[in-house]
């Protein structure tokens, strides 16, 4: 994407919305760093209790419903900051931004975030804003895409400057489902997915305690289902699309899977809850 990563392992998205902590995540041995989920404007997200850890299968279980302090606030953290390393910026809408109206928020976040990011990540499979997994919909998605590709199209022409477009997809798709969003994805050209973000499917977790509890389950649960994601994807888009593997990452031999799987790139966030610091260090070796 005419990037220069400083290695492949990245944190995910959600670890730190708002860059409040950029000079930790900046200097733990990561090859690039990705901030939000950030809207328009801030807001407090869902009722708690929202997290819930479930340690006997290193997963958890969150229905945050993007939490944050807004775009403009992120800006300027990073207006200020000197980075070592790439740092993209995951977008989002508000909770009362309708579906209809959703690339209008996500415009707004990008018109405001193009310089200072080194790459962009379209949000829009988190289960914990409502509707919001409606735009990976046939219906929706086309048109999202091309009003976000006008809109960077323009920035890019007015700045001079490329910034590459990402798109977070959800892990709860049938394989035909998959196909007609790489359909479309292609289409637009969009250089970039993350596979994949949280999983509403809660019998993947051995426990039945959170069959009614909203909200995604990460961690190692999923790590097959987004490793397969990776598979089927890989031969559906174009073979420049990178693909950052996400999902249950806890080992060094969780990070091959995922690269021998097509992945280009990786992210973390819960593998760092349970293993630390550690895990960085074992799957850099």
């Amino acid at each position: 994407m005419g990037i220069n990563f400083a290695g492949k392992l990245g944190l995910a998205a959600g670890f730190d919305k708002n860059g409040d902590y950029l000079n930790f995540s900046n200097n733990i041995g990561l090859g690039f760093i990705e901030l939000g989920t950030v809207t328009p404007r801030a807001q407090r997200g869902n009722e708690k209790p929202r997290v819930h850890r479930i340690s006997t299968e290193m997963a958890i279980v969150n229905h945050l419903g993007f939490n944050n302090k807004g775009v403009l606030y992120l800006k300027n953290k990073l207006k200020s900051f000197e980075r070592k390393i790439p740092i993209g910026v995951n977008v989002g809408k508000n909770a009362s931004t309708s579906i209809e109206s959703a690339h209008e928020d996500y415009n707004y976040c990008i018109r405001e975030i193009y310089n200072v990011s080194d790459y962009i990540t379209l949000n829009i499979s988190s289960p914990n804003t409502q509707d919001l997994r409606e735009l990976h919909t046939k219906k929706y998605l086309d048109n999202f895409l091309y009003e976000i590709k006008r809109c960077c199209d323009q920035l890019s022409k007015k700045d001079r400057k490329n910034v590459p477009v990402l798109l977070k997809i959800s892990p709860d798709h049938q394989e035909d489902k998959i196909e007609e969003l790489c359909k479309i994805i292609n289409k637009h050209e969009i250089q970039g997915v993350i596979l994949t973000n949280t999983s509403v499917d809660k019998s993947l977790l051995s426990t039945r305690s959170y069959d009614h509890v909203n909200g995604g389950v990460s961690g190692l649960p999923i790590s097959k289902k987004s490793t397969e994601m990776i598979k089927v994807c890989k031969k559906l888009l174009h073979k420049d699309t990178v693909i950052i593997g996400c999902g249950g990452i806890m080992s060094k031999l969780g990070a091959d899977e995922k690269l021998n799987a097509g992945a280009d790139l990786l992210q973390v966030y819960t593998g760092l809850v349970y293993k630390g610091l550690q895990l960085i260090k074992q799957i850099n070796c």
